[in-house]
């Protein structure tokens, strides 16, 4: 799809600094240059349901596709984190990008180790030091002098060395953790509130521990704790408790060169039963935490399955962003309108960090239409800014605010196809920038529309559209 084609496929360009892009995490919006801020432009340009429906179908077709193939998704990070201030779908089209990313980092791992295992075979660990051995080959001699390949280790921890053998200590290559939306965050917290259960943090000391182990022959259960968790283990002579405490348990939890916590000592301690379970597995070996497919395939469900409602609400935000930006470019440096541009810029971020905001999407508009206007004809806005503050009077009843009356009065009477004036053309000539602007509602987006997203009884007479008894937007 053209949509989903690698390259600039976003012509707008949008400069803004880093104090504009606040507004985006502040309303849950998505970043300006985005795929998703594409896709919601041309979505919103349709007028019905169905038409709508068919694009989405074929773009989370198309998503389903470029996962299958290990495709990075456009304009999407490679490999972050879900940007939790961002909107739902944008967290979740990250997501995908980065299993992308960790199954080809997970592919090169496997292939680096089965090298290592090979030429483990080749090379005698007397001889892996010699000239002609490879240079990736590790090992490590444990107390009896046996010489053991390190599998999975990263780079040396400083000033580590372990205990009972005195060789260096090496960070594991990591499992990496799970990708969670805010959606998943939140899920994930009540089931902990409602059970107490704390599997998944056990699920990862105990990957840590298994890498540890691989990467480190020979070491002890005081050697991981100085490097996982060092304000566990102090390096001087344990106190007269911590030494009752180490004769109670057989003197196995203190050393000559310092001592663990306490908390580490007690009977029945996780991280020691948890050490004395675990086998040296490399991370790239053992079971995943994080399941890649099953995660990109509940997204691609949720994405088949989900509402106009929800769906249109995301798009709704990505282009209130992208308009609101786009405005300030050119308004913040306008001494006269910039401070009716900031109140429309703060109302929207009052009105959508509330919930439900979208029952509020007739005044949206209405603030909306007013920034529009502010840009597409300035000297209107001023005078009516002007006869609006010479009318009122002290003892007048409370009115709403002004970019609100702007709205209705420029907004509604601009809602057909506007055909500029030769004012207006040569105005567009000095201000490209408002030029762009402004064609970038002259289709209007549905989604702007202050008859709220497009139902089914809106589509033209020749197109069938989803039958109510159907799913929200099945299509037969």
């Amino acid at each position: 799809m053209q949509i989903l084609a690698e390259g600039d496929f976003l012509r707008r360009n949008v400069s803004c600094s880093e104090d504009s892009l606040s507004l985006i995490k502040d309303i849950h919006g998505v970043p300006p240059g985005s795929f998703l801020v594409k896709l919601s432009e041309v979505i919103g340009s349709f007028k019905t349901l169905r038409k709508m429906a068919i694009l989405w179908c074929k773009i989370v077709a198309e998503l389903r596709r470029l996962w299958g193939e290990e495709l990075h998704i456009p304009g999407i990070p490679l490999d972050e984190f879900p940007d939790l201030h961002s909107c739902l779908l944008y967290q979740q089209l990250q997501v995908i990008n980065c299993c992308v990313s960790r199954k080809k980092r997970h592919a090169i791992a496997s292939k680096s180790l089965e090298a290592a295992l090979r030429d483990a075979k080749r090379f005698s660990p007397e001889s892996a030091k010699g000239v002609n051995a490879p240079g990736h080959l590790l090992y490590a001699k444990t107390s009896s002098g046996e010489l053991v390949l390190r599998l999975g280790a990263g780079s040396k921890a400083p000033n580590l060395f372990m205990l009972e053998s005195g060789e260096p200590i090496y960070s594991p290559i990591p499992q990496e953790g799970p990708l969670l939306t805010e959606d998943l965050i939140k899920e994930t917290e009540e089931f902990v509130l409602r059970t107490g259960s704390v599997g998944a943090g056990c699920s990862q000391l105990l990957s840590d521990m298994q890498g540890f182990k691989a990467a480190n022959p020979g070491c002890i259960l005081e050697d991981f704790v100085r490097w996982h968790s060092p304000p566990d283990w102090t390096d001087s002579e344990p106190t007269d408790e911590a030494n009752e405490t180490s004769s109670s348990d057989g003197g196995n939890s203190s050393s000559t060169k310092g001592y663990l916590s306490s908390r580490m000592q007690k009977e029945g301690n996780l991280w020691r039963e948890l050490w004395e379970t675990s086998k040296p597995v490399p991370a790239v070996k053992q079971a995943p935490l994080f399941d890649e497919e099953l995660a990109v395939e509940g997204i691609l469900n949720h994405m088949e399955n989900i509402s106009p409602s929800e769906l249109f609400e995301q798009f709704f935000i990505s282009l209130l962003g992208l308009g609101t930006l786009m405005a300030e470019a050119k308004l913040s440096s306008n001494d006269y309108l910039s401070k009716l541009f900031y109140e429309c810029k703060d109302y929207f971020v009052v009105t959508c960090q509330g919930r439900p905001w979208s029952e509020k999407v007739d005044d949206i508009c209405q603030v909306y239409e007013t920034m529009e206007a502010m840009i597409v004809n300035p000297d209107e806005v001023v005078k009516a800014m002007k006869q609006a503050d010479e009318a009122r009077t002290p003892g007048s009843e409370t009115k709403r605010i002004s970019f609100l009356k702007l709205g209705l009065n420029f907004g509604i009477k601009d809602r057909n196809p506007r055909k500029p004036s030769p004012r207006s053309e040569s105005s567009s000539e000095e201000s490209p920038m408002k030029q762009q602007f402004s064609n970038f509602f002259e289709g209007k987006s549905s989604l702007f529309s202050k008859n709220k997203p497009p139902k089914p009884g809106s589509a033209s007479p020749g197109e069938k559209t989803p039958s109510a008894e159907d799913s929200d937007w099945t299509l037969v």
